[in-house]
């Protein structure tokens, strides 16, 4: 595997880590047909464990079968597909090496109840990666719930682990709980202090929403006033996120969000490649879609990317 320039550029930003988890990076940035570029398309499915089965896959039967999403991610062409335990206890066996794995290690469920503190659950190990032949592993925190610093120690904690034998750590950085407005979820200055606390607590690549143009903070809005900080395209705001990251130094992937219409999804790549974001991880607006049509809008999603398309 020959790196890019690009690739040894990104992984430039990432002087600090050992060998192993640095061709771990690689690997997932020189796979699929985005390899080399810079950019890279995630497929996630905890969502049956996050929100039930059925409410994930009876729209599409074959995704009840962990087998499918895998699959559908080797056959894509996309950098990775992150799962949780089971799924990969069922899939990573079926094919060996033929896409990075990433393997989510906490989660939470529909049926708790989580308004003021949201939280998740620890279900894997760092060791359970590693047995499983992972690329990574993956890990929520929730920025503002009233269990939000349990969540950095832990997530501060394992990423520290996963260095230790190779591993880089994806941190989904999803602001809600405590006084949190809904709107303040995607607020830009809330969504980019997301993307702050997910690489201070280690992480390689960062996982966030896409932010709106509301700024929920009084002294968030005094900030974006006196820097003069444009926020009023999609592609501007994602240029701030990306610098909130590490002044640009850390990779960040963006939220492929609630089930929605294709040109919509077209839609925010369009503003990921334009405000300079590394890309996407795009979970039900793929796998609830048939084969066929999944396989098309992921396609569209890479062209996109690969500039290919406007």
């Amino acid at each position: 595997m020959r790196l890019t320039d690009t690739v040894k550029g990104i992984l430039a930003n990432y002087g600090s880590d050992n060998p192993g988890t640095k061709a771990n990076l690689a690997r997932m940035l020189m796979t699929g047909r985005l390899a080399g570029t810079g950019k890279m398309i995630i497929l996630p499915v905890d969502q049956g464990l996050e929100h039930s089965p059925a409410r994930s896959f009876s729209v599409n039967p074959a995704g009840y079968d962990p087998l499918y999403h895998h699959q559908l991610a080797i056959d894509a062409g996309l950098n990775a597909y992150a799962a949780p335990l089971g799924a990969l206890e069922c899939s990573a066996d079926a094919f060996p090496g033929e896409i990075p794995l990433i393997l989510k290690v906490n989660h939470s469920t529909s049926v708790y109840r989580n308004n003021e503190a949201p939280d998740q659950a620890v279900f894997a190990t760092v060791g359970d990666a590693v047995r499983l032949g992972c690329s990574a592993i993956g890990f929520t925190i929730y920025p503002s719930s009233d269990q939000q610093f349990a969540m950095y120690e832990e997530i501060a904690e394992m990423c520290r682990e996963a260095k230790a034998v190779g591993l880089p750590t994806v941190i989904w950085s999803y602001p809600r709980g405590g006084n949190l407005s809904k709107a303040g979820e995607t607020a830009v200055d809330i969504d980019g202090y997301a993307a702050y606390i997910a690489a201070t607590c280690g992480a390689h690549i960062i996982k966030v929403k896409l932010p709106s143009d509301h700024i929920e903070q009084p002294e968030g809005k005094k900030a974006f006033e006196a820097g003069n900080i444009d926020i009023s395209t999609q592609a501007a705001r994602v240029k701030e996120i990306m610098r909130s990251a590490l002044g640009g130094r850390r990779i960040v992937i963006f939220s492929g969000g609630a089930a929605k219409g294709a040109d919509a999804v077209l839609d925010d790549a369009r503003a990921i490649r334009d405000g300079g974001g590394n890309g996407l991880i795009i979970g039900r607006n793929s796998f609830q879609r048939p084969y066929d049509d999944a396989m098309k809008l992921l396609g569209g999603l890479i062209d996109i990317f690969l500039g290919k398309v406007q």
